[in-house]
């Protein structure tokens, strides 16, 4: 199942939305950033989104009667209020966490996925730029148009998505992709990048590792 979500972002404090932006962002999530509490309420009434990350201490209405006007939304409240009080009323209303600040990004990208798998429908689609990715299917189109791919390119373009952002050597992806028991040459995988960047335009995707492998950069 590929996790990704659509995250509005409640948070008045401009460098601190912008750096949870760019970490779920660089995860593959696509975000939303407000500022204030009556922005989200708007923001919320004209799209659907996955998940929540809302700040207590807002401007304009505060993160408490934000959560209680958008009930059903899944809500990780976010907040420098560290009191027991003030976490037990936010999962009391039924927030599905609470982050206190300072947090580490790790934590809260960990909770984001805690919460979605709790959360989210299932889902067997990838979208990154104009490319969709349908794992069910095994089906892949590039700008609505359906892309041809064999057996092997769709297994290996399964593990880069699975792996997003994160550099695997040549083994591991013959490994992943064509199993343990393969004894082929690791060129076998250069050739299928090649094909995987020409059929999809992703030569500014995936990125060569020097010396090691490959990198699926989204």
């Amino acid at each position: 199942m590929i996790l990704v979500a659509t995250i509005l972002i409640v948070e008045d404090e401009v460098s601190i939305n912008e750096l949870i932006k760019r970490n779920l962002q660089s995860v593959g999530h696509t975000c939303i950033s407000v500022f204030d509490g009556r922005a989200a309420i708007h923001e919320l009434a004209q799209q659907e989104v996955d998940l929540v990350l809302l700040d207590i201490m807002l401007p304009e209405i505060d993160g408490y009667e934000v959560f209680q006007q958008i009930q059903g939304i899944p809500t990780i409240f976010l907040t420098a209020r560290s009191n027991l009080s003030d976490k037990v009323k936010g999962l009391t209303l039924g927030a599905d966490d609470y982050l206190v600040k300072p947090f580490e990004m790790l934590e809260l990208l960990a909770r984001v996925d805690a919460v979605l798998r709790r959360t989210k429908k299932e889902s067997n689609n990838f979208k990154l730029d104009g490319i969709k990715i349908d794992f069910e299917s095994r089906q892949v189109f590039l700008n609505e148009h359906p892309v041809e791919c064999t057996p092997k390119e769709f297994d290996l373009l399964e593990v880069l998505v699975n792996n997003r952002n994160i550099a695997l050597s040549r083994d591991r992806l013959l490994e992943l992709a064509w199993g343990y028991d393969y004894v082929g040459d690791t060129r076998t995988v250069d050739v299928h990048i090649q094909k995987l960047r020409k059929k999809l335009d992703m030569e500014s995707r995936i990125k060569t590792v020097y010396k090691m492998g490959y990198r699926l950069e989204v």
